[in-house]
């Protein structure tokens, strides 16, 4: 019986190191696997970023622009104002303070 028992246990140390070698390699190739598929979606996050800033600076560019064509439309006003010979003349105290007040 404890030959037997001794050759089960040579077979058992033989065999253990083997299986779990076995275990180790195929989880290291599945852990490689999950790692790249990872990094994949790490460069398509990092891609949409870089394009959403994109987006985000060209907004801001147009809203400057847009901010500059006010500006000029105002001056633009002003010195057609300035020009304007009803600009110059003085109205009624009742209109001018309707203007300045607003629509009541």
């Amino acid at each position: 019986m404890s030959k037997l028992f001794r050759y089960s246990l040579i077979i058992c140390s033989a065999l253990l190191p083997v299986y779990f070698g076995y275990n180790n390699y195929h989880e290291k190739k599945r852990l490689r696997t999950e790692n790249a598929e990872l990094f994949g979606k790490i460069e398509q996050l990092n891609q949409s970023i870089a394009k959403n800033n994109q987006i985000i600076a060209q907004r801001e560019q147009e809203k400057a622009q847009d901010a500059m064509s006010i500006k000029q439309l105002q001056e633009q006003i002003k010195d057609a104002l300035k020009n304007n010979q009803c600009a110059n003349e003085l109205m009624p105290i009742n209109v001018s303070n309707w203007m300045r007040n607003g629509k009541n």
